[in-house]
């Protein structure tokens, strides 16, 4: 398996409802460490850690809701319009709807689709195009 060269690792609350979570928007599990409550899963070419929050962690603080507070994960995204249909149907509360954006990039006019959700432990997540 390739390890892409940043991996975010996430401190959750409860591991098995994150994995749920994680698996209901099309991530994949590709491991876990039952034993220290670790997953890692991936979504296309994005991969994320997550363990359960517990005293010897890597946590340098006081952990509350929403984690994560002052970053948002903009996770690419074959097909965002269909991901987005899917998470209206499962009733997933989005954080902010599916928007299309012009940006000029070196030059050249891009349209971005992009819709926001937070997970249950209060990451935002931007899935984009």
């Amino acid at each position: 398996m390739h390890f892409n060269k940043l991996i975010p690792a996430l401190s959750v609350f409860d591991i098995t409802r994150t994995k749920d979570f994680y698996a209901t928007l099309g991530f994949k599990l590709e491991y876990e460490r039952a034993e220290d409550k670790f997953a890692f899963m991936t979504f296309e070419d994005s991969q994320f850690m997550f363990e359960q929050i517990h005293d010897d962690g890597w946590n340098i603080g006081e952990l509350e809701y929403p984690l994560g507070r002052g970053i948002n994960f903009s996770i690419t995204c074959d097909r965002v319009e269909e991901l987005y249909r899917t998470i209206q149907k499962e009733q997933i509360e989005i954080y902010r709807e599916l928007t299309r954006s012009s940006y000029l990039v070196n030059g050249i006019a891009i349209e971005q689709i992009e819709f926001l959700l937070q997970d249950p432990n209060g990451y935002l997540l931007r899935f984009t195009n």
